[in-house]
């Protein structure tokens, strides 16, 4: 454990202006504070913080970030307060030790729930200032440190799985390799133990047999700059295990295959010297094709710059190298802490990051604490890649990104009225997935939502946050207009007026907040309308299964036309709801059709020409404005009436004609029999208009077919 005049000698050594009294009086208090506690590990619990402060001493962090370090558990298992740290500590310390504090006293149904509770807080108060980030990466480093000291296996797993998922990818954003590697190796090695002791071993083993060759390698590299009067300093450095293993495992290759497990450093004064140093290096040796990133000109989102190309040595042996200037290498190796603005007094602002500020949109969108985590894996835990606007903007997405995740990367109006994309000035459709250098252009109109569909191939957690928001808007949006509607009808059926004052009273009674959430709860089925007109008129009893929420609902239904099937192919429909195909007018994908909400059956799909739609025409509160879904596949009824000569194997003849056309007669009636013909009613199984005509044109090309027709009856 660091000692107190050891860990203030350590700040004054990079800050010699640092607030020595501040830091004594912290160091003491956590020490009272914590007093007897111990850690899993038997080391007093005050070891824990001060440990936490050493580990900002190597980033060199300021004295504020140093003292909420030591502080940052006295609120969470202390009797100390928040008032008491900053009575004695100032404002901007406590503000500091509250944005690192854990949720411990929130009551929450799940681990889960309180894993993605603890990050939304987290979240916000690190968007107002980065420290807090940095202080909790600190203390989760130290925690993983010794997370071997936990008895309970499943908690340890727990804690390793939240590292990998959220914390090591946090530490990537903000440039923190380092700590981030440390903090995947240490929740590695939890996780997948045998898999990570098994890799030390064959890591150890390789650099026995290759140890003598990387400095060689390096001393080649070295006077092959020389030589050209480039005055650089060349370092070869291993891979973190968890990179290697996680890289093994995308490519599906062995250890001994991978190329870069070893990456070259190649450190010179300024950016020409870059270049000039990749000149030389490409002169020198021949290089692999793709294998070239410049990371100086186009930086990635956590700051990052380097150029990056990879080089075939002796022996036709790959050699990744990375140049850069020394700056871009501290703060490769330390990331934000790297140039830290605090030390000028100039706090730095989270919200100078994109990535930031578009977690905190994702944050406004999701509808529960568990959506908003899973948008933000999505979102920090993928590859990226990086195209550009019209105007030469440079917009970093996850691989596998399409048209719509750029279009909500640039503003979610831009997304919400995306309508078309070009890549490259070609027109592609939008679930088209984008490339490196991609120049990226939107086609917008006002008129536009979007589509529910879009969430099936979205990749970042802002698009889909955003697609989601939206439907649950228009959801609910279509729940009111069809509760009011029900609600109407069973207050006029028994002879009252239906009023939201009325509705407001008896809220509560049904456990919603409002009016309105009582309406869009009567749509949505939750809430019978017969049972909210008994709760206004308590004289009126309610009848079961009355009233068009009967049978609205139910299970994902399996059969086609007559009866409701799935996947549901008709859009403009509330999700959940049951839907019936008339048996009056036997709809076709290609029809025009309309929706009729009936009573216990749910939504009836008439073709617009129906003649049983006459006797809706009063009650326009039953219809729904609906039309199909091409991405559908299911198949439908569609009826024939059709004339056969009446002789042997005409009937054989009939069927084989349908059935080579992919048609499945599911039922067959014969209406009128004569000396000559028969005519009969077939109901075939068809996949929409066009499908029914080819079929209905190979008939009438038949000798024993003398007459054949669609009917509606």
């Amino acid at each position: 454990m660091i000692r107190q005049f050891e860990l203030v000698e350590r700040i004054k050594s990079y800050d010699p202006g640092a607030d020595e009294d501040t830091l004594n009086r912290a160091y003491v208090y956590t020490m009272k504070a914590h007093g007897g506690q111990v850690r899993d590990s038997g080391d007093p619990y005050f070891s824990h913080p001060i440990e936490v402060a050493g580990i900002l001493t190597e980033m060199k962090l300021d004295s504020a970030s140093i003292v909420t370090a030591l502080l940052h558990d006295t609120v969470e298992d202390t009797v100390a307060t928040l008032d008491d740290i900053s009575r004695m500590f100032g404002g901007e310390i406590a503000r500091l030790v509250d944005g690192v504090t854990k949720l411990s006293r929130l009551e929450l149904q799940s681990d889960r729930t309180k894993q993605a509770e603890n990050f939304r807080k987290l979240l916000l108060a690190m968007s107002e200032d980065i420290r807090v980030l940095l202080v909790k990466l600190a203390d989760r480093l130290h925690n993983m440190r010794t997370l071997r000291f936990v008895k309970d296996a499943e908690k340890r797993r727990r804690i390793a799985r939240e590292t990998m998922e959220i914390y090591a990818p946090l530490a990537a954003r903000i440039g923190m390799q380092q700590l981030k590697d440390e903090m995947e190796d240490l929740a590695f090695a939890e996780l997948h133990p045998e898999a990570h002791d098994s890799l030390k071993k064959r890591l150890e083993f390789l650099r026995q047999e290759g140890g003598a060759g990387i400095p060689a390698i390096v001393e080649r590299l070295r006077k092959t700059l020389a030589d050209q009067w480039v005055k650089a300093e060349v370092v070869g450095r291993e891979k973190a295990p968890h990179s290697i293993w996680r890289k093994m495992e995308t490519k599906h290759v062995a250890l001994e295959q991978l190329s870069d497990v070893i990456a070259f450093r190649v450190i010179v004064d300024t950016v020409p010297e870059c270049y000039q140093a990749l000149g030389v290096i490409h002169g020198g040796y021949r290089v692999v094709p793709g294998r070239f990133k410049d990371y100086i000109s186009n930086p990635k989102p956590n700051g990052y710059k380097s150029l990056h190309t990879t080089v075939f040595g002796q022996g036709q042996q790959r050699l990744e190298i990375q140049i850069r200037t020394r700056e871009m290498h501290d703060f490769a190796e330390r990331g934000v802490a790297a140039h830290w603005s605090y030390k000028q007094g100039v706090p730095t602002d989270g919200k100078q990051y994109r990535w930031l500020r578009e977690l905190l949109g994702i944050l406004e969108n999701a509808s529960s604490p568990e959506e908003f985590l899973e948008h933000t894996k999505l979102e920090m835990f993928q590859d990226q890649v990086f195209c550009f606007s019209p105007k030469g903007d440079l917009i970093n997405l996850p691989r596998g990104a399409t048209p719509v995740d750029f279009a909500y990367a640039v503003h979610s109006q831009v997304g919400d009225t995306c309508i078309g994309a070009r890549v490259n000035g070609r027109m592609v459709p939008l679930r088209t997935e984008l490339q490196n250098g991609d120049q990226v252009e939107i086609i917008t109109s006002k008129a536009h939502a979007p589509s529910p569909t879009w969430e099936r191939f979205v990749v970042t957690g802002k698009a889909r946050a955003a697609i989601r928001r939206f439907v649950r808007t228009r959801q609910r949006e279509q729940y009111m207009q069809l509760g009011r509607s029900m609600l109407q009808r069973s207050f006029k059926d028994a002879g009252y007026e239906l009023t939201d004052k009325g509705l407001e009273g008896v809220a509560a009674v049904f456990k919603q907040h409002s009016a309105d959430d009582l309406i869009a709860a009567v749509g949505a089925g939750l809430v019978s309308d017969r049972a909210v007109l008994g709760a206004v008129y308590p004289g009126q009893k309610e009848e079961k299964k009355r009233g068009l929420v009967a049978g609205l609902f139910k299970s994902k239904p399996k059969t086609v036309n007559g009866e409701a099937h799935g996947p549901v192919e008709i859009r403009g429909l509330i999700p959940g709801m049951a839907v019936h195909y008339a048996r009056c007018c036997h709809p076709l994908p290609g029809d025009r059709i309309v929706g009729i909400v009936t009573t216990g059956k749910g939504v009836t799909i008439h073709t617009i020409d129906c003649d049983t739609l006459e006797s809706f025409a009063n009650a326009p509160e039953r219809w729904l404005d609906v039309s199909w879904d091409t991405m559908g596949d299911a198949r439908h009824i569609g009826r024939l009436r059709v004339t056969l000569v009446n002789e042997p194997g005409s009937l054989s003849s009939m069927a084989n004609v349908i059935a080579k056309d992919r048609g499945n007669i599911s039922n067959l009636k014969i209406v009128n029999r004569g000396e000559d013909y028969f005519d009969m009613l077939i109901d075939i199984e068809v996949s929409d208009v066009k499908h029914l005509s080819h079929i209905i044109a190979a008939l009438k090309a038949d000798k024993s077919i003398n007459a054949v027709e669609r009917t509606r009856s």
